[in-house]
């Protein structure tokens, strides 16, 4: 069996997208599919006729009691220009994936020296021309007979799957007017990343019984390290006497993070600026600091700007880094933030943010925006909760997991128990039973 998995996307990539695909791919390719030979044979006077039981069941390679063939996957990306160093690393070492599945390279009309003149106009050629190449390639792997009906086309791109004939499964991230109306109706499958993903599609006529939710995941073993707090400071060059709070992922506007960019306004005397109401000095953290970690370049420069205009203090915007580091950031901190913001529909409903997961693996104090996307998986027991979009209690909420040493611990030891169910190897098994059945 085949999963045959488009993206239209450079790899390695700043995106987290990226990541997703990549772990995706590698825990498709761990499991294998069982097939159990049903002989024919006499029973009495009854004859049972001979048949193939191929049961829904999937397991992790190793000895097997039954036949097990190995799924076979392969990643096809388009043939792209590198834009920086990024795109020159070996993506199976730069996202710690083993090579366990092929990678193929189509052709596509890339345009990217010409982005500045064509806008996105020369995105739609490069879209549109992966698209058809990915439908060749795969009509004459379908005649050659090196895909059969029962391998799987995977995609999470509408314009990806936009020639694709069917069958096909289409994975969902976010909701666009017409176009996933269109795919959605022709998938096969579907795959989405939230509850309220699934709800909408209802909405639009899309059978339920088509439709799975499974949220994103985290690799546990990667988030595991053998360094303490103090040894994570030392290696990223990190202050050792200020309390961290950080947050990896990024800037997007939808992601809301400059509500905690301004909470650094009520958290110290020297982040006040000058008509700052002065808060009381008992509720202070005079020795702290905001990380923020990630970002690509457009994004990352009105972020600096957004900071730089709002006179804003002790926050350390350290930019896009490597995703083998981001766990040793983490364990730096002494607290995490996930921010959204109630004023973007992809922030409320349509996010299954992997930073969720990796903050939940690293056994540190959680501060959420309150929004039914982070809802989904975060809970009281597991983390503290503010009101999305608002400085001040994003700030109480930041004092309240660094001044209370037993809600801290408390919520850390729970949502490290939480997310052990949401590893890349137990979604892949959830999806491959849906989409099989």
């Amino acid at each position: 069996m085949k999963i045959l998995y488009l993206a239209n996307i450079r790899i390695p990539t700043e995106m987290a997208h990226g990541l997703q695909i990549m772990k995706m791919c590698e825990a498709f390719s761990k499991y294998k599919r069982r097939d159990t030979q049903i002989e024919s044979r006499q029973v009495g006077n009854t004859q049972i006729n001979a048949e193939y039981q191929r049961e829904s069941a999937y397991s992790e390679g190793g000895n097997q009691r039954v036949s097990a063939a190995n799924i076979e996957v392969e990643l096809i990306v388009p043939r792209k220009f590198s834009i920086s160093e990024l795109g020159k690393k070996d993506p199976f070492e730069y996202y710690k994936v083993e090579k366990k599945f092929k990678i193929k390279k189509l052709f596509c009309i890339d345009l990217t020296p010409l982005n500045k003149y064509l806008g996105p106009v020369s995105f739609l050629i490069q879209a549109l021309s992966f698209s058809i190449a990915s439908a060749v390639y795969i009509f004459i792997q379908r005649i050659t007979k090196k895909i059969t009906k029962d391998d799987i086309i995977y995609g999470r791109d509408r314009l990806d799957l936009l020639f694709m004939k069917k069958p096909f499964i289409f994975e969902i991230h976010k909701l666009h007017k017409t176009l996933d109306n269109y795919i959605s109706k022709r998938a096969s499958k579907i795959v989405v990343i939230t509850q309220e993903l699934k709800k909408d599609l209802i909405g639009r006529g899309i059978n339920e019984n088509k439709i799975f939710v499974a949220s994103d995941a985290v690799d546990l073993n990667l988030f595991n390290i053998n360094k303490t707090q103090k040894g994570c400071r030392g290696e990223l060059g990190l202050p050792l006497d200020k309390k961290i709070i950080l947050y990896a992922g990024h800037l997007y506007k939808w992601k809301g993070v400059e509500t905690l960019a301004l909470a650094s306004r009520y958290l110290g005397f020297s982040s006040l600026g000058v008509s700052d109401p002065i808060p009381n000095p008992q509720s202070l953290i005079p020795n702290y600091l905001i990380v923020i970690v990630g970002g690509i370049k457009w994004y990352l420069s009105d972020f600096k700007k957004f900071v730089k205009e709002n006179d804003l203090k002790n926050v350390l915007i350290v930019g896009h880094k490597d995703y083998a580091q981001i766990p040793y950031y983490l364990g730096a901190a002494d607290c995490l933030v996930l921010t959204g913001t109630k004023a973007s529909e992809t922030s409320q409903k349509y996010t299954s943010p992997m930073k969720m997961f990796e903050y939940m693996a690293s056994k540190k104090p959680i501060v959420a925006s309150e929004l039914s996307s982070f809802k989904e998986v975060l809970n009281q027991e597991n983390c503290i909760f503010v009101e999305s979009d608002n400085s001040e209690a994003m700030a109480i909420g930041i004092k309240k997991a660094l001044n209370d040493s037993i809600l801290s611990k408390q919520i850390s030891e729970q949502a490290f128990k939480d997310v052990q169910k949401y590893t890349w190897d137990n979604r892949a098994k959830e999806i491959l039973k849906f989409i099989t059945n």
